[in-house]
């Protein structure tokens, strides 16, 4: 084979590599794009909206907005569950289907969380 032939393989396999992992990142950017974030004020002791559908990735972020501490966990079985949040601060979860919560300091406080359907 000819010298410039050669050359010119390396040269195409560079270019071959590059645009896949172009492709790679382009899908990436996408599914990153895909997935939203959602944010649930608590305030005057009220989970707000209480009630928030979002997809399956999505994540969302409660932020305590009252003058009380508050957290969030999942209602009857607690299998999570926020820190205690002060005013102003914030607690975040990816969801990965619906589910109920409340809060451990005033139990009258409930949310809920549904899965839009695809």
């Amino acid at each position: 084979m000819p010298k410039w032939y050669k050359a010119n393989c390396k040269i195409m396999k560079k270019i071959i590599l590059v645009f896949i992992i172009l492709i790679g990142f382009n899908k990436m950017s996408f599914a990153q794009k895909s997935a939203s974030k959602h944010i649930i004020e608590i305030k005057q002791m009220k989970f707000v909206p209480a009630k928030l559908t979002v997809k399956k990735g999505d994540t969302v972020v409660w932020i305590n907005r009252d003058i009380f501490k508050h957290d969030v966990a999942k209602f009857n079985d607690k299998s999570w569950q926020s820190t205690p949040l002060e005013k102003n601060q914030s607690w975040s979860k990816i969801i990965t289907k619906g589910e109920e919560y409340f809060c451990t300091f005033h139990v009258v406080m409930k949310g809920e969380i549904i899965l839009e359907k695809n």
